[in-house]
């Protein structure tokens, strides 16, 4: 790897990569290559993350990032298939881009939460506001229907008691770096995706779920997620299991989507990580 640090095309390439591992792993209650749901297929996300590869990779800042990449997923599939990633991604993105000679790139990416400005928060404005997540509601400051007044990491941290995306911005992405040293412990292949995304539905209520259908059933998710987990590895056919949970989700409308946004940057991180 040249010393100034990644390239462009090499960050998009790992970029589109993270997406297709998380899509090609049985995650119950997501979107992936053995079963849609909620209305959407593994083609719509294969698309969207292909658009905004690009466009990650091509803005000057993360808001720039984040506005663009959202812009042409949305124009790509006309639905909201990667807000949550392409938030938790773009600063990556932003941070592997600027690495420094001998740079790791946790400290980059603290670096560049750091220099977050205001410019950066109005685009991630317009590309939340054109994304329109489902359940999104309203916050009395600094809500995304208003145009911001502090820093893009400030405002997360206002959302962040609600929002896990939100908190990696206020932590320096600690549940991000956290999967990815748990995925690189594993043996490579599609368990150690399944493993990771588990692992943060058993551990976290996933807030995607939170905000359709109330922190309760959020929670109840999380503790059958721990169970299920937990019981994973005496099951005699994996696959089966995964396959159960999964239908057993979806007959409820669970979607965990922000442990799958998590997910995809916890692979990212750590294929970023790899290849330095």
């Amino acid at each position: 790897m040249p010393p100034e640090g990644f390239g462009l095309a090499e960050v998009a390439a790992l970029f589109r990569a993270a997406c297709q591992a998380e899509l090609g792993a049985f995650k119950p209650g997501n979107v992936h290559v053995f079963r849609g749901g909620h209305g959407m297929t593994v083609a719509t996300f294969e698309k969207a993350a292909e658009v905004a590869a690009v466009r990650l990779v091509a803005g000057r800042s993360v808001g720039e990032r984040i506005e663009g990449a959202v812009k042409a997923s949305l124009a790509a599939v006309g639905c909201n298939a990667n807000l949550g990633i392409i938030l938790l991604c773009a600063p990556l993105a932003e941070a592997a881009l600027s690495l420094g000679p001998d740079e790791e790139l946790r400290p980059a990416l603290a670096r560049t939460l750091s220099r977050l400005t205001v410019a950066d928060a109005e685009a991630a404005y317009r590309a939340i506001a054109a994304a329109n997540p489902g359940g999104l509601g309203s916050a009395p400051d600094q809500d995304v229907a208003d145009a911001p007044t502090v820093t893009l990491r400030a405002a997360m941290s206002q959302a962040a008691h609600r929002d896990r995306i939100a908190l990696q911005y206020v932590t320096d992405f600690e549940d991000v770096f956290a999967s990815a040293a748990a995925y690189d412990a594993r043996p490579p292949g599609r368990a150690a995706v399944e493993d990771v995304y588990l692992g943060l539905l058993s551990l976290f209520p996933d807030s995607h779920v939170a905000r359709k259908f109330g922190a309760e059933t959020a929670e109840t998710l999380r503790r059958e997620a721990a169970a299920f987990a937990a019981s994973l590895d005496a099951e005699p056919d994996r696959d089966r299991a995964l396959d159960a949970f999964d239908l057993h989700l979806k007959a409820r409308g669970l979607n965990p989507g922000t442990t799958a946004d998590l997910t995809v940057a916890a692979v990212f991180t750590a294929l970023l990580q790899r290849n330095r």
